[in-house]
């Protein structure tokens, strides 16, 4: 339905373009006015409204109902997850994590039982 609704707002969109681009501008009568007298006003006489002007209303009204119904069906999906559910748990090893006592307590740090042995004597 998503897709439907996304490839007709695309062809309304082309078409309302193309049917502005193609219709005459109400400022085309302008060189008339001032010269010739073939005009009542600056910007010509509004009759009523021609065929491109209704059809271009018709896509309009199309486009934006089209450009709703998308907006409104986009917000229907929302997935709500973590970053965390998505990404994989680190595991450390076992023998890496340290050993709470069970008193609450923290743990002091290991100390080892004896010292290195002293080095050799290293012949010269």
């Amino acid at each position: 339905m998503h897709t439907v609704l996304l490839i007709m707002d695309v062809l309304v969109a082309i078409s309302l373009v193309g049917l502005i681009l193609i219709q005459q501008g109400k400022g085309a009568d302008v060189g008339a006015a001032f010269g010739s007298g073939a005009s009542q006003t600056v910007f010509g006489s509004q009759g009523s409204a021609s065929f491109l002007t209704r059809a271009t209303a018709v896509l309009a009204v199309l486009f934006f109902s089209i450009s709703l119904a998308l907006a409104y069906l986009s917000g229907q999906h929302i997935e709500k997850k973590s970053v965390t559910d998505i990404i994989a748990p680190i595991t450390a090893p076992a023998t890496l994590l340290p050993k709470a006592p069970m008193n609450g307590t923290t743990p002091a740090p290991a100390v080892p039982a004896q010292a290195p042995p002293a080095p050799a004597d290293v012949p010269q």
